[in-house]
């Protein structure tokens, strides 16, 4: 048989395995994490919490700044992708951006591919600045939320060492997986392998093709350094973090127990659970559908302790709200964004 031939079969063959980690393995941590938190909770004493205790007015202000949080968004992409010379109107934007939430839904970490490919096919630009611009976005976040989970964490140490205090087991814990050999040593072998391919392949077609892809990455990413506008693209970025912060304080206060929680704790203790919930967004799931509401779980219980009532099934009630609201509204921004693209007879072209 032809070598190439046996190649295809062989990707072929590997394929079932590779979507099945890429997209079997999320939903099942989604499904597993969301059957642990419903076992052992009285479903009926949860809706029964949600109906009589939610204020769902605040519930539509935390929709309407987590909105806003995706429109900063967009208008801040739209900076980067004007100094590459790509003009993109900031509405398609922002629907790019509505797409992505519901798209990573169905395939985690899919949203950004698609967003990415479907402004550079509807403006007709390469697929890889695009994709840089949308890399140099998603570091700016990881850059946020390291500095806001810095101060966060240098504002709450003695409540976090004092709940870890009571867990000794948990403390040992994190200490035996820093200092695990097993993870440094890793982390060194796949430095060096990396460093001897990139040295032993350096004339090879894929190297080539590689730093020609890198190259193209590194445009569209590099333009934030070099771009006009650096001030509108920090004030844009405060306001998208700003707008997410602020959302889950409206979450907080559409229930009696999390509200109190700020009034008794201060707002150091709504900082720890966005800290803690952005963080969990690193876990692959659907949406953040599982993690999210362990790690709010986790956060409000370490405020829990002098407040009456607030036990897991309350948090348990809450945490689902907060969540259920938002991916319903991604859901509906996703069918409203897709039926728009259906429509648009640029995006057809």
């Amino acid at each position: 048989m032809h070598p190439t031939g046996q190649h295809n079969i062989a990707r072929h063959r590997s394929s079932p395995l590779s979507f099945l980690l890429k997209y079997g393995v999320p939903a099942i941590i989604t499904v597993g994490l969301c059957y642990l938190l419903v076992k052992g909770t009285d479903l009926h004493e949860m809706w029964h919490t949600i109906r009589t205790e939610c204020d769902f007015r605040w519930i539509g202000a935390n929709l309407a700044l987590v909105i806003g949080a995706q429109v900063a968004r967009a208008a801040r992409w739209r900076l980067q992708l004007r100094a590459l010379g790509i003009r993109v109107s900031l509405w398609v934007l922002t629907l790019s951006v509505f797409g992505t939430y519901a798209v990573n839904l169905v395939f985690p970490r899919l949203g950004e591919i698609w967003r990415t490919g479907f402004i550079a096919a509807r403006e007709k630009a390469p697929f890889t600045t695009v994709f840089g611009s949308m890399v140099a976005d998603r570091l700016a976040d990881t850059i946020a939320i390291g500095l806001i989970s810095l101060a966060t964490f240098a504002m709450a140490g003695p409540q976090l060492m004092s709940y870890l205090g009571h867990s000794p087991e948990k403390l040992s814990g994190i200490g035996r997986l820093l200092s695990s050999p097993m993870l440094w040593g890793a982390l060194a072998a796949c430095t060096a392998i990396a460093v001897w391919a990139c040295m032993r392949f350096t004339g090879s077609r894929v190297m080539t093709t590689l730093r020609r892809v890198w190259q193209e990455l590194w445009k569209g990413f590099a333009v934030i350094t070099r771009m006009r506008g650096k001030g509108e693209w920090l004030f844009y970025t405060i306001i998208l973090w700003g707008c997410y912060m602020a959302g889950l304080g409206c979450a907080f206060m559409s229930f009696p127990l999390t509200s109190e929680v700020i009034a008794v704790h201060g707002l150091t203790s709504l900082l720890v659970c966005f800290v803690l919930t952005s963080l969990s967004m690193l876990v692959p799931s659907n949406g953040g559908i599982g993690p999210w509401q362990w790690a709010m779980i986790f956060g409000l219980g370490l405020y829990s302790a002098g407040i009456p009532g607030l036990d897991k099934g309350y948090m348990t009630s809450f945490a689902n709200l907060a969540l259920s609201v938002q991916t319903i509204s991604s859901i509906i921004l996703g069918l409203f964004t897709f039926t728009w693209i259906t429509l648009d007879k640029r995006s057809k072209k």
